[in-house]
């Protein structure tokens, strides 16, 4: 349905998420994938979803003055916001099992931002969602870390995964945006562009 509507528009994704482009793909829409390194570093005063927000611009300039008139640029950034600081995606084992081990028990928030950006315009959304968790066993953990090898997930975890079928207690809020992109609301501002 989207497809047909934007089909005067090339949608580009700048994500290697694997998640994302399977997001994009079941809104069977035609997007093409552009990968650009960037440092994800940001100011240390920002917090929940100002980090988002800052991050999936950055993403976003890294194509400034690269895009033809027709393009949608789609960027997006994923934290867990928790006890005050923001969970990224962990640097190895322990530093995954101390993020599981901080969020066991405890109820966290997923916020993510997703930026489009035209030749000429540029839009960000962000969502939140709220996460709580059961009590998590040393063992638990062990075994997921072991089995599913997180270390791609902000806050170490895919809620899709394992540990969130056996770990989860509530959640409020977007599903699709603890997977790391809140589709429903790219799905509402792609459509406006077929207005």
């Amino acid at each position: 349905m989207l497809r047909e509507k934007l089909k005067n528009y090339k949608i580009i994704l700048a994500s290697a998420s694997p998640r994302r482009q399977q997001f994009l793909a079941d809104l069977d829409l035609d997007f093409e994938i552009r990968i650009k390194e960037i440092e994800e570093i940001y100011p240390p005063n920002l917090i929940e979803e100002d980090i988002t927000d800052y991050l999936a611009v950055l993403k976003s300039d890294a194509f400034e003055g690269e895009l033809e008139d027709n393009e949608i640029l789609i960027t997006s950034d994923t934290i867990v916001w928790h006890e005050k600081k923001a969970l990224g995606k962990p640097k190895d084992y322990a530093d995954a099992f101390a993020m599981l081990q901080s969020l066991s028990n405890k109820t966290h928030l997923v916020i993510t931002s997703v930026c489009f950006k035209t030749k000429d315009h540029i839009k960000v959304i962000s969502e939140t969602t709220k996460v709580s968790f059961y009590p998590l066993s040393d063992s638990e953990i062990n075994y997921y870390l072991e089995n599913y090898k997180p270390y791609d997930k902000a806050g170490s975890y895919g809620i899709q995964e394992w540990i969130g079928f056996i770990g989860v207690s509530k959640i409020e809020g977007s599903y699709p945006n603890v997977m790391g992109l809140p589709i429903d609301k790219v799905y509402q501002y792609l459509s406006t562009f077929a207005k």
